[in-house]
C-alpha cells in the first residue's frame, strides 16, 4: 500500500474516532449525514462520488479529494471517467485548482498501482 495513503487512512480513523468519542450529538448526526449522503438513490453512489470529487477539488480540500478517489476506485469508477470529472472541477474551480489537480493525479497513480498488486485501500 502507498505509505502516504495508509497514512491518510490511519489519521483518517484515529481523528474520525477521537472526533466521535466526544458524543456531541451535532457532530455525530452530521457524520452520519454525511456517510448516507454517497448511498444510492435519485441518483447512484457512483455518481455521488465523482459530485464529491469535483466539489473537493473545487473546494481545493486534498483530503478530500483522496477520500473521493479511494472510494471511485473501490466501486470502479475508470480513468477517463475521473478525468472527465477533474475536467469540470477545472472548468468550474479555474487554475487555482491545479495544484489540487496535480495532487489527484498523483494519488490516482498511487491507486493503481495499488490495484496492479492486489492491494486497494479500504476506508
Amino acid at each position: 500500500m502507498s505509505e502516504q495513503l495508509e497514512e491518510f487512512k490511519v489519521y483518517r480513523e484515529r481523528m474520525n474516532q477521537k472526533i466521535l468519542a466526544s458524543g456531541h450529538l451535532g457532530i455525530q448526526r452530521f457524520f452520519n449525514l454525511d456517510t448516507k449522503a454517497y448511498e444510492d438513490g435519485a441518483l447512484d453512489a457512483r455518481t455521488k462520488e465523482l459530485l464529491g470529487l469535483v466539489a473537493s477539488t473545487v473546494l481545493r480540500c486534498n483530503d478530500c479529494i483522496d477520500y473521493h478517489l479511494i472510494q471511485c476506485a473501490r466501486i470502479g469508477v475508470t480513468d477517463p471517467e475521473l478525468h472527465e470529472a477533474l475536467n469540470v472541477a477545472l472548468v468550474v474551480g479555474g487554475s487555482i485548482t491545479i495544484p489540487h489537480l496535480r495532487h489527484a493525479f498523483d494519488t490516482l497513480e498511487q491507486l493503481r498501482e495499488m490495484e496492479a498488486r492486489g492491494k486497494l485501500i479500504e476506508l
